[in-house]
């Protein structure tokens, strides 16, 4: 028969401790807490950034269609084909044609993007807001 120890009355297999005490618990919460508060503003900055390059990107291809359309007809009145929203569906893109011949681009959006205006792009490559008088630099 083979011989199995047993442990001697009162004594349990396990000496050490079982489990977390209620102040290591609130170390680890209070250390998760600091780290959230920390990443958690880069990360909307970031999301925020990420969103204002849909937006050049749409005004890009805007331009890009007004400037082609440019070189057929010497006009941009009459391009139909500009895109209307950006290529993430974030913004909304409006064309102003300006009388002096050239035209203004808006992209807006309802989302938090961290402008308190909307982009723009210009004609003459005019971008605003430019970061310029304490503003963001949303370009």
């Amino acid at each position: 028969m083979p011989y199995v120890c047993h442990p001697s009355p009162g004594r349990s297999y396990m000496n050490g401790q079982r489990g977390f005490t209620l102040i290591e618990l609130m170390i680890v919460v209070v250390i998760v807490g600091i780290i959230a508060s920390i990443a958690y503003p880069s990360y909307t900055r970031y999301v925020q950034k990420s969103m204002r390059t849909d937006a050049h990107a749409g005004l890009m291809q805007a331009a890009s269609v007004l400037e082609r359309c440019y070189t057929r007809s010497y006009s941009y009145a009459g391009c139909n084909d500009v895109p209307t929203t950006s290529p993430d569906g974030n913004y909304d893109i409006t064309v102003d044609l300006n009388s002096g011949g050239g035209y203004t681009l808006t992209a807006s959006t309802e989302k938090n993007d961290g402008c308190s205006e909307n982009i723009t792009l210009t004609a003459r490559g005019e971008k605003r807001p430019d970061g310029s008088e304490g503003r963001p630099d949303c370009w």
